[in-house]
């Protein structure tokens, strides 16, 4: 199994596919989730040759996209390119700074609920608003609720509680200012996780090399449920 160790001692689990001469795709999951999240990205791009490091960054994720290209990337030459889908910087939480963001109330519901009871939570949410299966003729997939579900049980209850303050209140507009490889920003225009109009708008505006693209209907998941879509934009980017 391919772990790497932080220097507090934290070991971190990653998949290495492909070639090792092969152009590298980092691909960051987003809470609670892993890398398996990311298993119909992965499985497609594994055929392609391609060359210079590309980001791509999901939901949370898309914040450890921004920290590690502005802070440990770009300025070491080590990315060529940026991928943030549905992701959430700036900043999520509402501020006076921020008043269009996230009421903090909305955050303690998730820490309440995640702490009375994951187990249920973790389906509640993959069954609702992540895929977008709460909405009007939404053909709901058991499978990938239950690999929501899987994926969240298998990471610490912990992180998990205290990962909800770091994705909603750390603010990242400085990590977004200095990045200026090509960028590309996804987002649905029906995401409940992640307004795409309070978070892919000001990505757009801040990072400085940033084309938006914005799909109609698509959820917060977008990733998974319409990964023919996604894969093929994302693929045209990375050639571009």
């Amino acid at each position: 199994m391919a772990t790497i160790t932080l220097k507090d001692g934290t070991q971190i689990y990653y998949k290495d596919w492909g070639p090792k001469n092969a152009q590298p795709i980092a691909f960051h999951h987003g809470w609670p989730l892993s890398s398996d999240d990311w298993d119909a990205q992965m499985l497609f791009f594994l055929a392609i040759d391609l060359r210079n490091a590309i980001h791509v960054g999901h939901s949370t994720g898309g914040g450890e996209v921004a920290r590690y290209v502005a802070k440990y990337g770009e300025p070491q030459g080590r990315v060529a390119k940026a991928v943030l889908i549905a992701a959430v910087p700036p900043l999520m939480v509402k501020t006076e700074k921020n008043p269009d963001g996230t009421p903090i109330e909305v955050f303690d519901g998730f820490r309440k609920a995640l702490a009375a009871n994951r187990a249920q939570f973790f389906l509640d949410v993959p069954s609702g608003p992540f895929y977008g299966f709460n909405r009007p003729g939404a053909q709901a997939s058991q499978g990938v609720i239950e690999n929501w579900w899987r994926q969240g049980m298998t990471g610490s209850a912990l992180a998990h509680y205290e990962g909800i303050k770091a994705f909603s209140e750390t603010d990242q507009t400085d990590d977004l200012k200095a990045i200026t490889v090509p960028t590309l920003v996804m987002q649905g225009d029906d995401d409940q996780i992640v307004p795409y109009r309070d978070a892919s708008l000001l990505q757009a505006k801040l990072v400085k090399n940033a084309t938006l693209k914005v799909y109609k209907g698509f959820p917060h998941g977008m990733a998974t449920t319409h990964a023919d879509v996604i894969n093929a934009d994302l693929l045209a980017f990375i050639k571009s």
